[in-house]
């Protein structure tokens, strides 16, 4: 079984992959999408939302990074594919899950599942741009507005060199509204002769139980859950394993916070690091009471020394100042 840590645009960036893949139970992740247009794209780009390929690509953790590439011309994809391999990216995992308006108005992401032919076309020229030994990955919805389509799509991601297959059990439409139609992973897994990762409202071990159950796959894909309970991944190894599941406390999790707010404030200027903390601060609410308690106390707070404090962190005024 294997255990990935689902790309989020906006959410779940260097900063929250090192954390996060600290826990432990990730097997694997995946960066935010890089967009890629008309153009092949300069080496910055990549390495702004992919800085990791400067080591390896690899988390701080060890844990392996995989290169999210969207787009909709096939051979721009390719180039653009054959250069992050240059910089290092192990596997090139192509994206066409995406819901967001603005990126489905420019022909990317989910949309692109209207057009079967157009998925082929896609993979099967980044399958042939990268070197043989570079697996090409997809993710991929059950749809625009139905899953009537949900089969072809996965035999042409699959017929056109995907080597796995991941699956949010949601149609575009539905975005992230449950339930997860985990059936219908299954009637994927049967269509293809490709790994298959169940993905979509996997918030809890107990959840994760049902998905197995209902889906028929072993592996799975974690997003919004894993940022909401940071040890998700490494309670659900453990069940899997036959091993004792400890959940993390709050006290445990402190650390990780702490260092979270750290990177956050040498990495984006005092304006903007306040509303990272928040974002993930708000996600752990749905886990912690205590996160409730705290997050009232930062939601209204834009001083970041005030938030050092409430941390219990030292101030990083002076810290951050040098690092810019």
């Amino acid at each position: 079984m294997q255990i990935a840590l689902a790309p989020m645009e906006g959410l779940v960036d260097e900063i929250l992959r090192d954390v996060l893949t600290r826990v432990g139970g990730i097997d694997w992740c995946v960066t935010e999408f890089i967009r890629v247009c008309d153009r092949l794209l300069a080496a910055s780009t990549f390495e702004k939302l992919a800085p990791e390929l400067a080591d390896g690509a690899r988390t701080r953790a060890g844990t392996p990074m995989r290169v999210q590439l969207l787009g909709s011309d096939p051979v721009c994809l390719g180039d653009n594919a054959a250069f992050a391999c240059e910089l290092g990216a192990p596997v090139v995992d192509l994206n066409f899950g995406c819901p967001a308006k603005t990126v489905n108005k420019s022909r990317g992401g989910a949309v692109l599942l209207k057009e079967p032919e157009l998925l082929h076309a896609i993979v099967r020229e980044v399958r042939r741009a990268v070197p043989a030994d570079i697996p090409v990955t997809a993710k991929m919805r059950l749809g625009f507005e139905s899953p009537d389509g949900a089969l072809d799509c996965a035999r042409a991601l699959a017929d056109a060199g995907a080597q796995q297959i991941v699956v949010h059990a949601r149609t575009k439409v539905e975005g992230y509204k449950p339930p997860a139609h985990w059936e219908w992973v299954a009637r994927v897994q049967e269509a293809v002769k490709v790994p298959v990762f169940a993905n979509g409202e996997v918030w809890t071990l107990d959840d994760w139980r049902r998905c197995r159950e209902v889906s028929g796959v072993e592996d799975i894909m974690l997003g919004r859950g894993l940022v909401s309970r940071p040890d998700l991944a490494r309670q659900i190894a453990a069940a899997r394993g036959g091993e004792p599941v400890q959940e993390m406390t709050w006290t445990e999790l402190q650390p990780l916070l702490q260092d979270f707010w750290r990177q956050a404030r040498r990495k984006l200027a005092p304006r903007y690091a306040p509303g990272r903390l928040k974002q993930w601060l708000g996600m752990l609410t749905r886990s912690y009471p205590e996160a409730v308690a705290l997050f009232a106390e930062v939601r209204r707070e834009n001083d970041c020394a005030r938030i050092d404090s409430l941390l219990w962190v030292p101030d990083l005024s002076r810290e951050w100042a040098e690092a810019v």
